[in-house]
């Protein structure tokens, strides 16, 4: 008997162009001639990486100005980023790097085109105002595979003031060009590949049980999960290519997921904690992964047996373990496991404290996250994960 969707209503939106596959970044030279005569990238700390993008975009023909984050784009850092661009008349921007910074990228190309200050356009700490203009074209290049933020509509920035980190959120942020190439990521170290490896399974396993799924983002993230959960281990330990490509295909596709059903409660407390600590994202997800998922199942086993996210959460188990009949319990433990192989470190070495939890958590109720988060969570079971990622 055919299953239908009758009655769902859903929208779906994503990059301009994806470009996926080994030896792809030829395709960077064509689409900057096509757009521009002068272009800004932005790369992280290790420059040299970036290489092969400075040299696609000169055989272009186009003039190149770089802009190096060397941590979390901060508000004042995308301010200054956007003058440069206002000033310097750049036809597009690249952002080569990790989620931070192709979040830079998009932050940059969108504030150099609409009036104001950052904060005009920032939730929480702003006022919150519509970005009305699209951005400058952005193309974007991850050379980490985990974020997905070459996909997705919105750039997270730090506020050190605030102590805080907050997002732009519009769907003008979705780059033009999402351009992943698996080889790009093959010199990533072993602690980042294990962190941003375990951040893209945590997008995955967040976007496919919150309340807003659909039947497009729910085929993609059980694509992601069973390819992620093939490849992690042996991406960690051996770096083969073949592993860095089902890794790099994990991460877009959390991306595509993330940014067209949200997350949940473990975006919702790495949140306010990469806005006080100095904790990369990626590991911080992955600390709290396993116990915020073993508090969900044991919240919708006691008030909401009957959920749909219960039976996912089961799902889930089977897709990690190659196991069909899996139970939600044995999928949870899989993923201890994995945290522990790859040395995930725990919240205190990055100084969290328990007497940080009541100001963590008040922060966390607050955001978009919490809310997509399959049971609404109590404070007590929220310091309860926190307390096992501790």
């Amino acid at each position: 008997m055919p299953v239908g969707v009758e009655g769902v209503e859903f929208t779906f939106a994503t990059a301009g162009r994806i470009v996926f596959g080994p030896g792809t970044l030829k395709h960077l030279a064509p689409w900057v001639a096509d757009n521009g005569r002068r272009a800004l990238i932005v790369t992280g700390n290790d420059v040299q990486r970036s290489q092969p993008v400075f040299d696609q975009t000169e055989s272009a023909g186009a003039a190149v100005d770089s802009l190096c984050v060397t941590s979390e784009p901060t508000v004042d850092l995308v301010r200054e980023g956007a003058e440069r661009a206002r000033r310097s008349g750049y036809d597009v921007v690249i952002g080569c790097g990790g989620g931070s910074v192709m979040d830079a990228a998009k932050a940059i190309a969108i504030l150099a085109t609409n009036p104001g200050d950052p904060l005009d356009y920032l939730e929480v700490i702003g006022g919150g105002r519509a970005l009305s203009k699209p951005g400058l074209p952005v193309a974007a290049i991850p050379t980490t595979a985990g974020s997905g933020a070459e996909v997705t509509r919105n750039a997270v920035l730090a506020s050190p003031a605030e102590r805080v980190k907050v997002s732009l959120r519009s769907a003008h942020l979705l780059p033009r060009l999402a351009l992943v190439d698996p080889l790009l990521t093959h010199s990533m170290p072993p602690d980042v590949t294990a962190a941003s490896g375990l951040d893209a399974l945590t997008q995955l396993i967040e976007a496919f049980t919150t309340h807003r799924t659909n039947p497009v983002t729910d085929g993609l993230c059980r694509e992601g999960l069973r390819r992620g959960a093939a490849c992690i281990l042996s991406a960690y330990h051996t770096g083969d290519a073949v592993s860095r490509e089902g890794m790099s295909l994990a991460s877009l596709l959390s991306g595509l997921g993330l940014a067209n059903s949200g997350l949940g409660a473990v975006h919702g407390l790495a949140g306010p904690i990469g806005g006080r600590f100095s904790a990369p994202h990626g590991a911080v997800c992955a600390s709290l992964l396993p116990h915020a998922m073993a508090v969900n199942l044991r919240a919708m086993e006691a008030r909401a047996p009957g959920c749909e996210a219960l039976q996912r959460y089961r799902e889930i188990a089977g897709l990690l373990t190659g196991r069909e009949h899996a139970t939600a319990a044995e999928g949870i433990e899989w993923l201890a496991a994995i945290c522990d192989e790859l040395k995930i470190p725990r919240l205190r070495s990055y100084a969290v404290a328990v007497e940080d939890f009541p100001g963590l958590i008040e922060a966390a109720e607050g955001s978009s996250s919490m809310r997509g988060n399959p049971i609404r969570l109590e404070r007590d079971e929220m310091q309860e994960i926190l307390e096992l990622a501790l």
